[in-house]
């Protein structure tokens, strides 16, 4: 479970930072590509300290990034629509939940 959640955290970091990028290309929102890249970047960093033998600290960081993520995007996927970024983020958020949750309990 931990090498699932581990590619995961890489998987969605990536797109969270191309998210970032794509908003701030498109539509000039500076929030966006910051919120994108410090997030994204939590993410990485969630994946590497997994990898690592930091399974504790990584999975504690990849929790508040996801709960955070799938807490600003489901409701709003919710409300619009729109599969990106609200929808693509927040089902990613939430399945980055599940599998974390996964991860503790089996660890």
């Amino acid at each position: 479970m931990l090498d699932l959640t581990k590619i995961f955290y890489f998987i969605f970091g990536l797109i969270t930072l191309g998210g970032g990028v794509q908003a701030f290309l498109t539509a000039g929102s500076k929030a966006s590509l910051i919120a994108g890249g410090i997030s994204g970047l939590l993410l990485l960093v969630a994946g590497w300290l997994v990898q690592s033998g930091k399974t504790m600290p990584g999975l504690i960081l990849g929790l508040i990034v996801t709960l955070g993520l799938a807490g600003r995007f489901l409701p709003k996927f919710f409300k619009d629509g729109g599969w990106w970024p609200a929808g693509v983020e927040g089902w990613l958020g939430a399945i980055g939940l599940v599998l974390t949750v996964l991860a503790f309990v089996k660890k």
